[in-house]
């Protein structure tokens, strides 16, 4: 039943009595129940509490009571976002006896448009870079990335139709597009950061992942406040009137260094846009680009290390070899290099803005390479990371599968708060993508 349902159709197959939420919610535990023990992206499930708030949720709609556009649909939150009553342990033995006191403010909408939460998914530890437990859904000896590896891969599974995600380098886009779903990362400073365990404070984003466009934008509405009078309401993108957008292809850096499979698949696609109407100009970068990853580095690393300074380096053998490396790095910068990166931020974003002067939308290959035959690494982040440095919105669409069986992605780059207006250009894409490809444990 969860394999191909959006969020709208299942509000309205409720409605019509095709089923209830609730036995949405028990085809969704039930893809738990069949693929956790070799998937692994699950930290807890609260099934017992997710039920009782479905059977309310159906006695509310048969009672005539709409209680918001996510009117029961389940929804998977990664483990460093605040659930009230649920551990927030950040994939870290160290938080091992934190219990959330209260929602995080976006679990708290999600839930005030009728949302369940089903649970909290695997993180990479405190969203860095040392690898999760979590498989790859399409490959289990194949990491699924990260650091929302948890939210990814149960979104690809049809555990959840949707996830909570965030991202300071690639952790949303990477994730999504090695396990083949929709990863969406707003602008910097549109969602609420509050109740979430940070990385660092000028690069973290809040996100979302779910099997399309329209879900996205269903959620992302209800995330920024929007409250719908009836399930299923929120305002639509319309395809039919979108007009094809002006894309920029960014050559330089992004298709000279993505490997054979990668950029054939993203020409393919980029091709089918061009067939559909879509405009494709090649772009160069901006200068500043030359030290975009050096300076998205050194502000993680410091920022990251002014957070953890009350536990490392004491307790340095409970992190992860790559975060204790980070950590080490972020205490020996300079204050005066860290507010040359700072600086340097501001400009890079100044100057990304005026190549949108050009173009409606940037597009570059999702990941430098299909997701790596190993789980000792969360992949390469670095075609993700100039993109959260200069808090622009980014989506991630799935675009074909490599010669490997494994699945390649679009990353389309808005102008910092056009959120909306990515998101309609998205929806286009993604009607002309005619992507319908699934994990081989989804059955």
């Amino acid at each position: 039943m969860t394999r191909d349902h959006t969020l709208s159709n299942v509000s309205e197959k409720v409605r019509s009595g095709k089923f209830s939420f609730e036995d949405y919610l028990s085809a969704c535990l039930q893809r738990i129940g069949d693929n956790e023990e070799r998937v692994q992206a699950w930290v807890c499930v609260n099934e017992a509490v997710a039920h009782r708030q479905a059977k309310a949720m159906d006695q509310a709609l048969s009672s005539g009571i709409s209680l918001g556009p996510l009117q029961g649909i389940p929804v998977a939150v990664k483990d460093i976002f605040d659930v009230a009553g649920l551990p927030t342990l950040a994939g870290s033995e160290l938080r091992s006896d934190h219990i959330a006191s209260a929602d995080a403010p976006v679990v708290r909408r999600l839930r005030a448009a009728g949302a369940i939460i089903l649970g909290k998914t695997v993180t990479t530890q405190f969203a860095c870079f040392d690898p999760s437990v979590t498989h790859n859904p399409w490959n289990l000896s194949h990491t699924p990335g990260g650091s929302s590896s948890g939210s990814a891969a149960a979104v690809a599974l049809g555990m959840s139709p949707l996830a909570l995600g965030s991202q300071t380098g690639g952790s949303i886009t990477r994730p999504a597009s090695y396990c083949g779903v929709v990863g969406f990362k707003p602008t910097w400073g549109t969602l609420p950061g509050a109740g979430i365990v940070p990385v660092s404070y000028h690069l973290d984003h809040p996100g979302l992942l779910a099997r399309s466009v329209a879900d996205i934008k269903l959620a992302f509405d209800v995330l920024q406040g929007y409250r719908s009078p009836s399930i299923g309401t929120a305002p639509s993108l319309s395809t039919a009137q979108a007009k094809p957008p002006i894309l920029g292809l960014l050559d330089e850096y992004f298709m000279e260094t993505a490997d054979e499979q990668v950029r054939q698949a993203t020409l393919a696609a980029v091709e089918r846009l061009r067939s559909a109407g879509a405009i494709v100009n090649r772009l160069q970068l901006p200068k500043s680009f030359a030290v975009v990853h050096r300076n998205h580095k050194v502000i993680m690393a410091v920022e990251a290390a002014e957070y953890h300074a009350p536990w490392f380096p004491g307790r340095r053998e409970m992190y992860g070899k790559h975060l204790q490396a980070l950590l080490d790095m972020g205490h020996s910068i300079p204050a005066t290099e860290y507010a040359a990166a700072l600086a340097h931020q501001r400009l890079f974003r100044q100057e990304l803005s005026g190549v949108f002067q050009q173009v409606d939308f940037l597009i570059t290959p999702s990941t430098s390479d299909t997701a790596p035959g190993t789980l000792e690494t969360t992949g390469d982040p670095r075609f993700n990371s100039p993109f959260s440095y200069a808090g622009t919105p980014t989506i991630s669409l799935p675009c074909g599968l490599g010669g490997n069986g494994m699945p390649c992605s679009l990353q389309i780059i808005g102008p910092g708060g056009k959120d909306l207006k990515l998101l309609e250009a998205a929806q286009w894409c993604e009607s002309h993508l005619k992507w319908n490809h699934r994990p081989g444990l989804c059955v």
